[in-house]
């Protein structure tokens, strides 16, 4: 038994037919006649042209510029075009599209957070993203012992990569209790017990030696000596002069 095409296939055929004939007339004598007959034109090199200046050169020779993408390049100023395409000196069709890659100048790259860390830790942290540890400054404080608890930079801040970041390292907190013992040799007796009061350290055992060239009660000598380190509180014993005797030395 045959089958027959009705009238309605037959009608949506003779409409595709028709569709195609009229793209390909079209095709042939309007689209690839004005193609053919566009002008041709030589791509200009705007490599190295601030971004303004590179797409007016191209409108002004009826290209259309078209920003594709922005790369780092530590070579070129922020901005400048630093790659195009097609390449300068192709020949194009009025109205080709030209790419342009603009120059972001130097990557930076963001401080990472440092507080709390260890000056190791922190070195590590900063070298895996290209920058350098600055200065390390000591200072008394709450913090642990060795822990960083501030720093140069923010964290989040941009900068440029192999920038130095100082910080500041706790040595723990200043015992309060120490003093340093300071110079009593030349003094009298009664300054030495001065400057020992103001230091909240006492005079401890006075050994007197005669002496026949000092004043009476002249410190010669003292234990512990200048620069040592003792507790308030503390006793600083002293060698002082008496009028020279025959007498032996006496000890308090």
């Amino acid at each position: 038994m045959k089958k027959f095409i009705n009238k309605e296939t037959l009608r949506y055929i003779f409409i595709g037919l028709s569709s195609l004939i009229i793209l390909g007339l079209v095709f042939n004598y309007i689209l690839l006649p004005w193609y053919v007959s566009s002008d041709e034109l030589i791509v200009p090199n705007v490599i190295g042209m601030s971004t303004e200046q590179a797409i007016t050169v191209l409108d002004d020779l009826d290209l259309e510029p078209i920003v594709a993408d922005t790369t780092y390049d530590e070579k070129l100023p922020v901005g400048s075009i630093m790659l195009q395409k097609p390449k300068a000196g192709k020949i194009v069709k009025e109205n080709r599209r030209i790419y342009l890659f603009v120059s972001g100048g130097e990557q930076l790259v963001k401080i990472p957070m440092l507080k709390g860390k260890t000056i190791r830790d922190a070195k590590f942290y900063l070298d895996r993203i290209g920058l350098k540890m600055g200065n390390i400054d000591e200072v008394p404080s709450s913090n642990p012992v060795g822990i960083i608890f501030d720093q140069q930079f923010a964290e989040g801040t941009p900068v440029k990569k192999g920038t130095n970041v100082s910080v500041t390292v706790s040595v723990g907190e200043i015992d309060t209790t120490i003093v340093t013992v300071p110079n009593l040799i030349g003094k009298s007796l009664v300054e030495a017990e001065l400057i020992l009061s103001e230091l909240n350290l006492k005079v401890g055992k006075l050994n007197y030696q005669g002496s026949s060239s000092l004043l009476p009660n002249t410190i010669l000598d003292q234990y512990p000596s200048q620069g040592s380190q003792a507790h308030k509180g503390d006793s600083v014993d002293l060698f002082v002069t008496k009028v020279a005797s025959s007498g032996e030395e006496k000890v308090e």
